[in-house]
């Protein structure tokens, strides 16, 4: 126990976020939360003022994704806790770790109909790890241990604290406790050895093996162990759209992403795989497609310290209960050591010349359009030059979020953050400006659609106001490009309420802000807008491209389809 000393609710939660080694909150003030912003105000705890709630819980989150420590939020009661439930859920599809604490009324005022009160506990229930009503100070530390503990270990996720404002003013001696014992909650870190071994037998028995790794390699800081893994034994990879990062994206094993616009060859080799090493990832319904039709030649593995997640969508073979890392460490043990590896390296050269053959006939590529209008994928590919590839990318929802997955090669872990579970627009902006916060001589972009740019772009100011230089590269088609794409295939070109006809001077808007704006459309202006934008170091800047508003994402998979049943350019 630390050293025991009186002090008043908000004084011990400053002290807890301390012994937690939290450096950074984003958040908002309000009412129910004054005695802790009092507190904030001789602390010596970071705290960035965000323009909306929502804006705070992306923050934090794109800070936890850059970092892989737990992102925290600060916000006042009722509306204010309310705004949060968008970014939590967020959160809690992608398994980031984050703490969110929210005002509440007093104790004595709960389910009374109170000023700015509201049920915060009973609304985010599901879309939590766990979350907690502080109903007495005596319980204040031992709740935010438990926490952080909750939040960070097994599969992460968010965790809620609900703080009464009489719990905040109210004094206790202060200790703060060394361990957490939660009876009901012992996450498996270590896989089960026999199982290992079979998985191994498994993959050496093999002729067309394929590693699908999904955001846990993220998660678990696994991509090392991973790499050796797969180039030990010659493994063709993909990964998820979260998962992107996990393996380096100019590795020679490397197929690029796998599902619904996944490339032509990671689709097609797990269609056609005969052993599917599944390795922290809950097979998604956009990247299995047809579940039916998914692997449906191979003895599937799965990896995942989850065990909700194992054969909850696709019955698998081998199932292993364990952290990633710590399974991918023990199977690299295995190798030197295991029966018929020769043979297995030259058993499976055939299927390396079918991937490579996938790889060659259908790489993505775009076309060059006939009006000469700037194509999307080209300011990636731009973008791409202009960072070395050494930059952190966000993303907002949709058409930009797949080019940014697809154009933009990803060699190390927590550099590609985005919204994958729960597909949330205006997600990017927040979240960049969290990864700035927490890495601030880094580049860090944004690449983002006109369409959910606009629905954070106030977190603009919160940029400027802490010189946090993010760049945002808006791909301006005057469309809701994805939903505009669907309309086009499926349901026969009726544009409905997808055209963004009216929209904001993207350069005026950002100096209205006290930012950079840029802008063009012209294909021999991109390098420069870009290197002009790269030269900005103390505030954000705002690049407007305006690109083919009718192009589209490819390769797809339908909705309902197998993998295999690709729209190709």
């Amino acid at each position: 126990m630390t050293k025991s000393k009186k002090l008043t609710g908000a004084e011990i939660f400053l002290e807890c976020l301390k012994e937690e080694s939290v450096d950074t909150i984003f958040g908002f003030p309000g009412g129910a939360v004054l005695p802790i912003y009092d507190a904030l105000y001789d602390s010596s705890l970071k705290h960035i003022l965000v323009r909306h709630e929502q804006g705070a819980v992306h923050m934090a989150d794109g800070y936890a994704r850059a970092t892989g420590r737990p992102g925290v939020v600060l916000v006042t009661s009722g509306p204010g806790a309310t705004n949060t439930v968008t970014g939590i859920a967020t959160a809690y599809m992608d398994s980031i770790p984050m703490v969110v604490f929210t005002g509440q009324v007093p104790t004595a005022l709960i389910g009374n109909d109170a000023f700015q009160e509201a049920d915060i506990v009973g609304i985010t229930r599901p879309c939590t790890k766990h979350n907690y009503l502080v109903k007495d100070i005596k319980d204040l530390t031992r709740v935010i241990k438990e926490a952080f503990y909750i939040a960070t270990t097994g599969r992460p996720g968010p965790v809620l604290v609900d703080l009464p404002k009489d719990v905040l003013n109210a004094s206790i001696e202060y200790s703060y406790p060394e361990s957490v014992e939660l009876n009901s909650y012992h996450p498996t870190y270590k896989g089960n050895l026999r199982q290992i071994k079979k998985a191994m037998d498994i993959i050496l028995k093999s002729k067309r093996p394929v590693v699908y790794a999904g955001g846990g390699v993220v998660l678990s800081d696994a991509a090392a162990a991973l790499k050796t893994f797969c180039e030990k034994l010659k493994l063709p990879t993909t990964n998820t759209l979260m998962g992107l990062g996990g393996f380096p994206g100019t590795n020679k094993l490397f197929m690029g992403m796998l599902g619904m616009h996944g490339t032509y060859a990671a689709n097609m080799a797990v269609t056609n795989t005969d052993c599917l090493i599944a390795i922290g990832s809950r097979f998604d319904d956009r990247v299995t497609g047809k579940t039916e039709e998914f692997a449906q030649y191979a003895k599937i593995i799965h990896i995942d310290i989850d065990p909700t997640s194992i054969s909850k969508n696709v019955k698998v073979d081998v199932p292993i209960v364990g952290d990633v890392n710590n399974v991918l460490k023990e199977l690299i043990k295995l190798i030197p050591s295991a029966k018929g590896l020769k043979e297995y390296k030259a058993n499976i050269a055939d299927w390396h010349t079918q991937v490579d053959k996938w790889s060659s006939t259908h790489k993505l590529s775009y076309k060059d359009s006939p009006k000469g209008r700037l194509k999307p994928q080209y300011v990636i590919e731009q973008l791409y030059k202009a960072t070395n590839g050494d930059a952190i990318i966000t993303t907002e929802v949709g058409q930009n979020q797949m080019w940014a997955a697809q154009f933009f090669l990803y060699d190390k872990p927590r550099t590609y953050l985005t919204s994958g579970g729960l597909g949330t627009m205006g997600f990017g902006l927040p979240a960049a400006i969290g990864a700035q916060v927490a890495y601030p001589k880094r580049t860090v972009v944004d690449i983002a659609g006109d369409g959910s740019i606009q629905m954070n772009i106030q977190e603009v100011a919160t940029a400027v106001q802490y010189k946090l230089p993010v760049k945002v590269v808006i791909l301006n088609n005057i469309v809701l490009g994805m939903v505009r794409q669907w309309q086009e295939f499926f349901y026969d070109k009726r544009y409905s309420h997808t055209c963004v006809s009216v929209a904001p001077d993207y350069v005026k808007l950002a100096e209205a802000y006290g930012a950079v704006g840029l802008a063009t459309g012209k294909r021999d202006e991109v390098a420069s807008v870009l290197k002009e934008a790269m030269k900005v170091k103390d505030r954000p800047v705002i690049m407007d491209f305006r690109v083919d508003p009718a192009e589209n994402v490819y390769p797809m998979v339908p909705a309902g389809q197998p993998l295999n049943k690709m729209l190709l350019v």
